[in-house]
């Protein structure tokens, strides 16, 4: 009946399911550094846009595709490492508005540098292509990276909540998210358990720069930048201080953005981000704390 109502056909209902899935990636990413560093990373999309470059280089040299996603994942990584050793770690003691700010001065730096190296035209990630063609399910049409989106959002995001509660290193993770100076004292290596955080939000951000280059092949300075916004907004919708709330915080954002994206008329496409961030004011108006979120849940870390 919803659907009747919204005008919406199975194909954009697959399309938004493929683009929430791909937010939730972005959500886990986002939300566990916030668990562990207590940080909001603005520079989370520089990150996919870095490995976004890294897939179209690659099919401009006509490399095979997995070597293209080694690269990606090999440049997400190194710039990972990179922030959190010259900019995250000698901040860490700082207050969050410090380290806030220095992630808006990351984000535009990397913007900035992938304009005058590359140009505002773009590059084109071509090699993935094929997961952007569809299947035939029940007679209906359903692009290859819905499916794939999808069960690989799943997969990670539990392997992420194993990770922080059946795992060593995850009660380090947790230990450190909730006093990183005790932490140290009791003998957790703090720093390198922070730096594990970062880079699985790396790996993720990777896998969301591969999702996203197979929707969107065009990559300029500013590719991921809205969808970051967006997804910040999703992670405070679900609940910013817990992992799972946050995750479906960027699923219901991403889910309703495709849903619209797909219902409105293309003469009115640009009312769709007043339509979310109206949507994002009126409920945090009525639950503060997260959407997803019940009593002293979102008092609590990671």
């Amino acid at each position: 009946m919803i659907l009747g109502i919204l005008n919406v056909d199975w194909q954009t209902l697959a399309d938004a399911l493929a683009l929430g899935a791909v937010y939730a990636l972005m959500a886990v990413g986002i939300g566990l550094v916030f668990g562990v560093l207590r940080l909001v990373n603005f520079a989370y999309g520089q990150l996919v846009m870095a490995g976004a470059y890294a897939l179209a280089f690659a099919s401009q040299w006509n490399w095979p595709r997995w070597a293209g996603i080694l690269l990606c994942f090999a440049i997400v990584l190194a710039l990972s490492l990179v922030m959190d050793r010259l900019v995250f770690r000698p901040l860490r003691t700082q207050s969050p508005a410090v380290m806030l700010v220095a992630t808006f001065a990351v984000a535009f730096l990397l913007q900035s540098v992938a304009l005058l190296w590359f140009g505002p035209l773009g590059k084109i990630a071509s090699s993935l292509a094929p997961l952007n063609r569809p299947v035939v399910i029940s007679g209906v049409d359903i692009r290859k990276i819905a499916i794939v989106a999808v069960v690989v959002a799943v997969l990670c995001l539990v392997a992420v909540q194993l990770l922080l509660a059946r795992t060593t290193v995850g009660l380090q993770m947790r230990a450190a998210a909730m006093d990183f100076r005790t932490a140290r004292m009791l003998g957790v290596r703090a720093n390198r358990v922070i730096g594990g955080a970062v880079l699985i939000s790396g790996a993720l951000a990777a896998v969301v720069a591969i999702m996203l280059t197979v929707q969107t092949p065009l990559v300029t300075p500013d590719f991921a930048l809205r969808d970051t916004i967006v997804v910040l907004a999703g992670v405070v919708l679900g609940g910013l201080n817990r992992l799972v709330p946050a995750t479906l915080g960027g699923f219901a954002i991403g889910f309703a953005s495709g849903l619209l994206g797909g219902a409105l008329p293309t003469t009115q496409s640009q009312y769709l981000p007043s339509i979310l961030f109206a949507a994002v004011i009126l409920v945090l108006l009525i639950r503060p704390n997260g959407l997803f979120t019940r009593g002293r849940e979102s008092l609590e870390r990671v």
